[in-house]
């Protein structure tokens, strides 16, 4: 009863707070499920620390001896840790998300040996805890508690905005490790599989992730790039992160004439296509294009958005066909030979600079490379950076149009105009 007592107020905050939710919203929604579950796991294994019944004593005539006692301590102990570590780094997740904390990466001095230090505490802590009788190694553990939160929040806080995606997904399997732990504690089979399976598969995913960018694993859960961010758009050189020219303004006439004219036609969407929430008029374009005979497929980052697979849900929902969405290692070599790019709310990942500039930030990350297209159509409010805080050489390439404003608005506009055109000639909307 008492159980039933606190899941139903807790089912109905849930459900009623994600049916709220936008989909442009959802990465802050994970981040702050997966912070729940690591506060979850602290105060789980805290509780049962406290609780004789739940600890080394299991009850009259039922004590935990040597290696089950020191095995049930390990237990309480790392759970505690890897609860604090995603419940402080998923808030910062949430926080660079809501923009509420800068998305720059935050590189102290001396970052790695603050981490260092933060783990030394955290094992001398664990010796102490360890050694101590009854419930007299709870200020170790609650100190533990405080290391690991701030391990937690300077290792996500250390990490560039452009590489969210991975944060999101390196939290998740924070998460399902934080279950398992609890888990363990619980003795129950359950959130040790569940977690196991959640744990294991964001690993697997953020792996998959980083080697698609071209980064290592490892430094990226360490902060160990985006620190030439700054210096970077400040003194690059032109055509680097520091791009010379001028942006050629379009307007939406431009861009359906360049649509109407051409055989093939990809579509890069990116987090503004999310933001403005454009994808069912993108979809309704995409028909009416290839009710034309016009090839049109979508290509895909992938780390497009602030969460993986981002852009293939929301293109999912417009209902745009799945065998025309590629992944960006499908597209690539395509561009060359695609008469017109529409480039919605994309930047980081369609910048050139990731290619051609050894001093970016992004340098080395693969990139749709839009610009090897014969004409390249990119919809953005302004020339402003990316969330990797970075210029974009391709806005002011020459067959690039920039068509300004919101994106929903645009492709509005765009989609109004091509009924318009089909409308007058339906005859030739048929022969088509």
């Amino acid at each position: 009863t008492a159980l039933v007592a606190v899941m139903v107020p807790g089912v109905v905050i849930g459900a009623f707070l994600a049916s709220r939710v936008e989909m442009t919203e959802m990465p802050e929604l994970v981040a702050v499920l997966h912070s729940f579950v690591g506060l979850a796991a602290v105060l789980v294994g805290i509780g049962n620390y406290l609780q004789p019944e739940s600890g080394p004593e299991l009850g009259p005539g039922l004590v935990l001896t040597g290696a089950e006692a020191t095995i049930h301590m390990i237990e309480i102990y790392v759970g505690v840790f890897i609860g604090a570590v995603t419940f402080t780094g998923s808030v910062v997740a949430f926080g660079k998300l809501k923009a509420i904390i800068s998305s720059k990466p935050l590189m102290l001095p001396a970052r790695h040996l603050l981490n260092i230090s933060l783990l030394v505490g955290t094992v001398a802590l664990g010796v102490v805890f360890m050694n101590a009788e009854g419930t007299s190694g709870l200020p170790a553990l609650l100190g533990m508690c405080g290391f690991a939160g701030l391990l937690g929040m300077h290792l996500v806080a250390a990490i560039g905005g452009a590489d969210m995606p991975v944060v999101i997904s390196m939290l998740n399997s924070y998460s399902g490790w934080a279950a398992a732990a609890a888990g363990f504690m619980l003795s129950n089979d359950l959130l040790i599989v569940t977690g196991a399976l959640v744990g294991s598969s964001g690993a697997i995913l953020s792996i998959i992730m980083c080697q698609a960018m071209n980064r290592s694993f490892i430094s990226v859960i360490l902060g160990g790039f985006g620190q030439g961010a700054v210096s970077s758009s400040a003194g690059g050189s032109a055509g680097s992160s520091a791009p010379g020219g001028t942006a050629t303004a379009a307007t939406v006439e431009d861009a359906v004439e360049l649509l109407n004219d051409a055989g093939s036609v990809i579509i890069t969407p990116g987090y503004g296509m999310a933001v403005a929430q454009a994808q069912h008029a993108v979809a309704d374009i995409t028909k009416i294009l290839r009710d034309r005979g016009t090839t049109v497929r979508f290509g895909i980052h992938p780390v497009a958005g602030r969460l993986p697979g981002h852009m293939n849900v929301l293109l999912a929902e417009a209902n745009v066909p799945y065998d025309i969405v590629l992944e960006m290692d499908e597209i690539n070599e395509d561009f060359a030979a695609t008469d017109v790019v529409l480039v919605i709310g994309a930047n980081d990942t369609v910048n050139p600079s990731a290619l051609d500039d050894p001093t970016s930030p992004i340098a080395g990350m693969p990139v749709l490379e839009v610009w090897n297209a014969a004409n390249v159509i990119v919809m953005k409010r302004s020339l402003s950076v990316g969330y990797a805080g970075v210029d974009n050489p391709l806005f002011y390439q020459g067959n690039t149009q920039m068509l300004f404003g919101d994106a929903k608005d645009n492709v509005s506009a765009i989609l109004a105009e091509m009924q318009k055109s089909e409308a007058k000639t339906p005859a030739l909307a048929k022969a088509r």
